[in-house]
């Protein structure tokens, strides 16, 4: 019978071009801990990060040799993987990864673009834009929005002194002027900074 629902994406690649890729950017985002790339290729990437993460969280010689058949370089991000990202999820049950949709960054074909990051990392960029939105709201006196506490509780929930390092970011975007400031020219900037 043909037909039926498709179980992956097939990234328009045949079966090996499309294991490759997703290794790769896999292999990628555990030494960087962040990549960019297309919106289907994070989503597919996604499934496989996770499961790598999964091994190293049950760490014995079994997942270990499925972890090096999914990375590039193992020698180089085995100690990392089973290590400090082991360390970093051992109280998360699940969802280690995040795609974030962004604006497309070919102007020619408009491919729906994304970034892939590690959750509760030094590059969160949901931890950040929370931070940002709280610092804002505080410095116009504005009261949080529902929406914003509730990111707030998420993404200081599982991180390893949460709740402190937020405060920190908070206080370092203070007194920032992050929304609005890109309306003036640099040469009205420089005249009100004479001023």
């Amino acid at each position: 019978m043909a037909g039926g629902l498709v179980k992956y994406r097939h990234l328009s690649r045949n079966s090996s071009a499309r294991q490759a890729l997703l290794r790769g950017l896999v292999t990628s985002l555990v030494a960087h801990e962040h990549i960019q790339t297309t919106y289907a290729k994070a989503k597919e990437a996604q499934r496989l990060a996770e499961k790598l993460i999964t091994y190293a969280k049950r760490d014995n010689e079994e997942t270990r040799r499925k972890a090096q058949a999914i990375l590039y370089t193992p020698h180089d991000l085995l100690p990392k993987l089973f290590g400090e990202l082991r360390q970093r999820y051992t109280e998360r049950p699940g969802g280690y990864t995040r795609v974030l949709r962004t604006e497309p960054r070919n102007t020619y074909d408009q491919a729906p673009s994304a970034i892939l990051e590690l959750v509760d990392g030094p590059r969160d960029a949901r931890f950040m834009m929370t931070a940002k939105a709280v610092a804002f709201d505080k410095d116009s006196g504005k009261r949080h929005t529902e929406l914003t506490m509730k990111n707030v509780a998420k993404v200081t929930r599982y991180r390893k002194d949460g709740k402190t390092a937020f405060d920190d970011m908070v206080a370092s975007f203070r007194g920032l002027k992050t929304r609005g400031e890109g309306k003036k020219g640099k040469k009205a900037v420089e005249k009100d900074a004479a001023a």
